[in-house]
């Protein structure tokens, strides 16, 4: 089955970049089972938001509004590994971030924002924002 194992977390200062790592395992089994990528967030007491999505094929990319300019995400499809840059943190980034894949088809980035379309998801990984 697809796993994802998610890395790269840590605490920094406000201003400062991670990037996320998503390393994926099974997808390359039954190529182009899984369409698209997803990185999602979660503070404690709040629910679980969209930050970010990619498609394996084409690389089309959607991003939250409070994630345009500042994070970028990427995919290594040789490497099964899709990336999450995060710049100029702010302490309302803190979260645990979590990947996910989907194994459904839509024509837009828009349709991959929604949690229910993804189908496998990774432990998380902390991110903590320091002032």
């Amino acid at each position: 089955q697809v796993q994802l194992v998610e890395s790269g977390g840590g605490l920094v200062q406000a201003g400062d970049s991670l990037r996320l790592s998503c390393a994926v395992s099974g997808r390359t089994f039954s190529p182009y089972f899984t369409y698209a990528m997803g990185w999602f967030r979660q503070a404690p007491g709040k629910e679980r938001e969209f930050v970010a999505t990619i498609r394996w094929s084409g690389g089309t990319r959607y991003y939250a509004d409070s994630a345009k300019g500042r994070f970028t995400i990427s995919g290594d499809n040789a490497l099964n590994k899709v990336y999450l840059q995060m710049n100029n943190l702010k302490p309302e980034d803190t979260a645990v971030y979590y990947c996910a894949a989907s194994t459904s088809q839509y024509s837009g980035g828009y349709d991959y924002t929604g949690s229910h379309v993804y189908d496998y998801w990774g432990q998380g990984t902390q991110v903590t924002v320091s002032s």
